[in-house]
């Protein structure tokens, strides 16, 4: 007999309305994400699953790109689990996509790349329907200065004025790929693309891209900050509803991290080269 069982590694895509959860991590007596795929999963295979997520999402964060993997020792093949579990999941869980990735993936250690989406709702009034989905800031902005002064931010850099006070990252040096901030009626999307992320250094750099734009604070601050980590040179924290985990990207299917941008075009669950042949 072999000393083991055989399995498969799966990786699933998730998306999450994350307003009514306390975050991803699974917690005693409150909701979370993790817990819920853990329990529909324990239905769909008949056994106890663990399920290790790519990023531990806080409370009211939202996601449409979260992945976690994993070990399925059932025998339902792995593209059938978005149609198994999205019957038994709450609706504010759904599971978008399911592959076989080899036994080298680990969803959070293997991660090579995220991409973040932070949106406003740069009204008068807060909007009724978005309001999970969207931070209102009622004051006007120029998604220009913002635009510009973002810039300033892409690269490898030291952010640890960009974490907040708890984050346990034993190095605050992250890459920035790409990072946009555009605007279309009411609404301003900040998309950020980077190698990692600090705890709440999306938010922090949304806070005080808000500021800037509003021109509460001046670009130079960003340079200040990244010089000499300190982080009452920068914004408040943006709220956690205009929070979006977009992307997660591993080193599978020719994915190149230095070759992303927030620009990128989409199909399934990976990045499309137009230049490459086939």
């Amino acid at each position: 007999m072999p000393d083991f069982e055989p399995f498969e590694r799966v990786l699933l895509t998730i998306e999450y309305d994350g307003s009514a959860f306390y975050g991803w991590q699974r917690q005693a007596r409150l909701r979370s994400v993790q817990e819920e795929l853990e329990r529909a999963l324990a239905r769909a295979t008949g056994r106890e699953t663990t399920v290790w997520g790519a990023s531990r999402t806080d409370a009211g964060v939202n996601a449409t790109g979260q992945r976690a993997h994993f070990h399925n020792y059932s025998t339902i093949p792995a593209e059938k689990f978005p149609f198994v579990l999205n019957t038994m999941l709450p609706p504010d869980v759904r599971v978008t996509a399911a592959r076989v990735v080899p036994e080298w993936l680990h969803a959070r250690f293997s991660c090579r790349g995220k991409i973040y989406t932070y949106r406003i709702h740069n009204a008068r009034h807060a909007s009724a329907i978005r309001r999970n989905w969207t931070t209102h800031i009622p004051v006007p902005m120029d998604e220009g200065k913002m635009q510009a002064a973002a810039l300033r931010l892409l690269g490898t850099h030291d952010f640890g004025a960009f974490q907040a006070s708890g984050g346990t990252a034993k190095s605050t040096v992250r890459t920035l790929y790409d990072i946009s901030v555009t605007r279309e009626g009411d609404d301003i999307t900040i998309v950020v693309a980077g190698s990692a992320f600090l705890y709440n250094m999306v938010r922090i750099l949304a806070g005080t891209l808000v500021a800037i734009g509003q021109g509460r604070l001046s670009p130079d601050a960003l340079d200040e900050a990244l010089a000499t980590q300190n982080r009452l040179l920068l914004g408040v924290t943006a709220p956690a509803s205009g929070l979006e985990l977009t992307r997660i990207f591993y080193d599978l299917d020719g994915e190149r991290p230095e070759k992303w941008s927030v620009n990128d075009k989409y199909i399934g669950d990976f990045p499309v080269d137009e230049s490459a042949g086939g």
